[in-house]
């Protein structure tokens, strides 16, 4: 018979007497007093020395009246308070940004480090399964900082030996409902190191209204509507793919119509053409004039115009071949943007098998082969499985806005990109607070991003019809 003492673990032991137990006593070793007093004391020094690192602006507010009530009394430190209160309160209010961004962020972070994230930090690690608990000792991940701004926490962590990326992304749930907020997001910041986002709030709850259109003409990123963090949201077209996927009603429109919106002054100026297909005739066909002659609705047509570009495309690339291998719109070979909407109806429900087989070849080749002459391909699409739409993968950027089901995600947007965060299957339905919200992968960067397009009314249609009437541009080579 065997027992066993707490902490220790008797195995291969066997006993020739029955009903003997067998004892294992460990070695005790005595640890001298000055010993464990100096190691407490450099611990504590490290401790504070990290503390003061990493939070210096609250700490001197935390330790300032200390330090005055202790000098001079508590009546010159209730007047220092109240005129150090009165002067950041000025401060604040004429300047916030500068206020917020030396002074305000620190002290939030340092609050929420402290009574947020170190408070909780021990339960939510043990229970979501991220630490561990051994033989009476915790074995954690290490809270590194707590950096604040506008709309988010950002957590730096240092992962135990042995854990990987994956075990946090599975775990998202459990961190942000840990921490009380709406969600967590998982980016690596370097090897062995990763940054935890938590949002506070949602600065894309509501509608943006139509982008002003730019007053040079451009064809670098267009600026489409705003990321979570406030900054502008602009869209790379030329040099790359784009596929959007969305369920019905959740903004597809408002993507394509920023696009075109942003690059109207390049397309007067003729360093760019587009060119548009409408099998559904419900979205583009409101703005047909702004296409020229380059707008397609019946499918036939739309094969037409395809197998147009590829022929341009080929073209190009006869010419371009030893010469250049990077495309400079000109008048002479602009850049010329091929917009499809609702692509699944030319690839997937198209019934004539010769129109659907002519289609998918155009499309395969322009996405091939396409960006490096000039010739972009946009795609709006609502089912993205991939019997649906089968060169979702030739689309180095991806936009997954409101989908239907999780698993949809990472269709669209690659394997592990719901796990990191990009729950596009939770966008609200509801299109005021929903609609044209979606997550950005970028092919430079698998981490994915929140965005918001803006909302292009109908009547900012019309205003762009009447402002640039017959599109504009060059017909080209």
């Amino acid at each position: 018979m065997l027992r066993k003492l707490p902490g220790d673990e008797v195995k291969g032991l066997v006993s020739t007497t029955p009903d003997t137990a067998v004892v294992f006593r460990p070695a005790v070793v005595s640890t001298p007093v000055i010993v464990t007093i100096v190691l407490l004391l450099a611990r504590l020094l490290v401790s504070l020395v990290r503390l003061v690192w990493r939070h210096p602006i609250a700490l001197v507010v935390a330790a300032a009246p200390v330090a005055v009530c202790w000098l001079y009394g508590w009546r010159i430190t209730v007047a220092a308070v109240c005129m150090t209160g009165s002067a950041l309160a000025a401060w604040a209010s004429l300047d916030r940004p500068s206020f917020a961004r030396l002074v305000g962020w620190r002290l939030l972070a340092w609050w929420r480090w402290v009574w947020v994230y170190r408070w909780h930090w021990q339960p939510v690690m043990i229970v979501s399964g991220l630490g561990r608990h051994l033989r009476g000792r915790d074995y954690l991940p290490t809270l590194i900082k707590v950096r604040c701004d506008g709309w988010a926490d950002h957590v730096t962590v240092k992962m135990l030996h042995g854990q990987a990326v994956k075990d946090w992304a599975d775990r998202i749930e459990h961190l942000a409902h840990g921490f009380g907020a709406a969600g967590c997001r998982v980016s690596v910041t370097r090897a062995g190191r990763l940054c935890l986002t938590f949002p506070r709030h949602d600065p894309l709850s509501a509608p943006f209204p139509a982008v002003p259109m730019p007053g040079a003409a451009t064809v670098g990123p267009v600026e489409i509507g705003t990321c979570e963090d406030g900054t502008p949201y602009r869209l790379k077209v030329h040099g790359t793919h784009v596929l959007i996927a969305g369920a019905t009603g959740s903004g597809k429109g408002s993507y394509l119509w920023s696009v075109i919106r942003g690059l109207l002054p390049a397309v007067r100026a003729g360093l760019v053409q587009i060119w548009a297909l409408d099998p559904k005739r419900m979205e583009l066909s409101y703005g047909r004039e702004l296409f020229g002659g380059r707008y397609a609705a019946d499918p036939a047509d739309c094969a037409d115009l395809l197998e147009a570009a590829v022929a341009v495309m080929q073209e190009r690339a006869d010419r371009y071949a030893g010469v250049q291998r990077a495309h400079v719109p000109t008048v002479d070979d602009p850049f010329i943007l091929v917009i499809v909407d609702e692509v699944a109806f030319l690839t997937a429900y198209q019934s004539d098998k010769h129109l659907r087989v002519r289609i998918v070849a155009a499309l395969a080749t322009l996405t091939t082969q396409g960006r490096a002459v000039g010739v972009g391909v946009m795609a709006a699409l609502q089912d993205p499985r991939k019997e649906v739409m089968s060169i979702r993968n030739l689309f180095p950027d991806k936009i997954a806005l409101r989908l239907d089901e999780s698993e949809q995600v990472d269709m669209v947007l690659g394997d592990g990109a719901r796990d990191r965060g990009a729950l596009a299957d939770h966008i609200s339905p509801i299109p005021e607070r929903g609609a044209g919200v979606g997550y950005v992968r970028l092919e430079t960067c698998p981490d994915p991003v929140r965005v918001r397009a803006a909302y292009v009314s109908d009547s900012d249609i019309r205003t762009m019809v009447a402002a640039f009437p017959s599109g504009g541009g060059g017909e080209g080579r």
